[in-house]
């Protein structure tokens, strides 16, 4: 997954919103839980306050009496964590009651320390026990039943924080582990969504793939809505390109023939007639029937470059080519030795790959000495738009060139060695086809002895 890529895009704001609204989420309910954990036990500590003042009321109502009902076992162990003390406020002469837990120890009181009451009068107060725990205390202010409501009591209960926090902690850790759980599953189902949503642009790729590669000639297959009409949009515009080449095609034949048959009577009535301006008529006349050669040549080299779905194999291309020139040089014995795989295509043309490549091995068979070499693969590529090209190489074992005469070579009409049959044109045809391809044509010295030719073009 790219980082420039639209899966990530969607992979990444969704996996954000996770990490962030999973954490809030968790904090918010631990919050309301510990909120809650602590609400119960303050009510259980106030319910056990309220039930020891209720039963430490005596019916003579000279002095408050021990509570009889336990109701915490925890209360009769020393030092257990839970208390309770009834201690007199204004006469301090009176006995403080407390729990058999605190033993000889006294519980702090919150009216004392001036701690504010709550809405139902209840002092609230989180001191360290005897033995150091913390503790929550709860404080009831109660006259017991006396006539004259004085003296006042304090009845106080206290419970341990400590089971308090590790019933948090309990929880806290469930929560992580569960809202952990929670984010890998929901990352994982994002992922899925996000690969799963846009395997149809996946099909839309594949589908241009094999229009390129010439496999198919238009997008087939049902879209999602929203991409329907990209597919209709892009059929279309492929459409209208085959239409244009068309065009050009029918246009550029029709040129061809409205231009060439003048000028062959032309050439003609020239060369019939005697005298310098026959001879100068006739050689301009020629000169525009192949420069009008050349540019429609040119002109249906750039109408197929454009065309969208031009596939060629390369061996059924060579292999007659090799059959015509071995049967053309069969006086010289010129053997020509090619090695194309049978899956190797070529991204254009059938008759511009003939050209290019009939071109080099009809001059390679004219300089070679005995044998001609042909090899075509494909091979990566450093450019980004294309991660592979196809690499034809033609060799021949003739004489070879030096440096300045590989110079010369391309040039239109340059002819090397007049001896040699041919117009001079040939390289430069085949320059201008690369050309036209966006490749490349390198000459070289051959190991085997000649010339060595490169031709770089796209591969299907």
């Amino acid at each position: 997954m790219r980082l420039n890529s639209l899966a990530f895009r969607l992979f990444a704001t969704s996996t954000a919103w996770t990490l962030i609204v999973l954490p809030l989420a968790g904090l918010i309910i631990y919050s309301l839980y510990r909120e809650d954990v602590q609400a119960s036990f303050d009510a259980q500590l106030k319910k056990l306050a309220t039930a020891i003042m209720f039963d430490s009321l005596s019916e003579a109502h000279d002095a408050p009496i021990a509570p009889t009902n336990r109701y915490e076992p925890l209360f009769e162990i020393t030092h257990s964590g839970w208390y309770w003390q009834i201690k007199p406020l204004d006469d301090p002469k009176l006995p403080t009651l407390v729990s058999a837990s605190l033993a000889t120890a006294k519980l702090p009181s919150p009216i004392e320390r001036k701690f504010p009451t709550d809405d139902t009068g209840t002092r609230w107060m989180n001191v360290p026990g005897p033995t150091g725990e913390p503790m929550r205390i709860v404080e009831l202010v109660n006259h017991l039943g006396y006539a004259d409501k004085q003296p006042r009591y304090s009845i106080i209960v206290a419970g341990p924080l400590d089971w308090l926090d590790e019933l948090v902690s309990l929880f806290r850790n469930r929560l992580i582990t569960a809202l952990s759980l929670a984010g890998i599953g929901l990352i994982g189902v994002t992922l899925f969504q996000v690969r799963f949503g846009l395997l149809p642009l996946k099909r839309v790729e594949k589908g241009l793939s094999e229009i390129r590669s010439g496999e198919a000639e238009h997008l087939e297959g049902d879209l999602p809505a929203e991409i329907a009409p990209l597919q209709s949009e892009l059929n279309a515009l492929i459409k209208s390109n085959q239409d244009v080449v068309d065009r050009a095609r029918t246009q550029v034949g029709n040129l061809a023939h409205a231009l060439k048959t003048p000028l062959a009577v032309i050439i003609n009535e020239a060369r019939d007639n005697e005298g310098s301006l026959a001879r100068k008529v006739s050689e301009q006349a020629e000169v525009m029937r192949d420069s009008i050669t050349l540019y429609l040549d040119r002109a249906r080299m750039a109408a197929r470059v454009g065309a969208i779905g031009r596939v060629t194999n390369v061996k059924e291309v060579v292999e007659p080519l090799v059959r015509a020139l071995e049967r053309i040089n069969n006086d010289r014995n010129i053997l020509i030795v090619a090695d194309v795989p049978a899956n190797t295509r070529f991204q254009g043309e059938r008759q511009d790959l003939e050209e290019m490549l009939g071109n080099l091995l009809d001059n390679a068979c004219k300089w070679a000495s005995s044998k001609v070499y042909l090899t075509a693969k494909v091979q990566s590529t450093p450019r980004k738009r294309e991660a592979s090209e196809l690499l034809i190489t033609v060799e021949d074992d003739g004489p070879g060139l030096n440096e300045s005469q590989r110079k010369k070579l391309g040039k239109r009409g340059l002819r090397l060695d007049e001896s040699k049959p041919g117009s001079g044109l040939g390289l430069s045809i085949v320059t201008d086809f690369v050309q036209m391809y966006r490749g490349s044509l390198e000459l070289d010295a051959s190991p085997k002895g000649g010339l060595k030719a490169t031709l770089k073009l796209p591969v299907a």
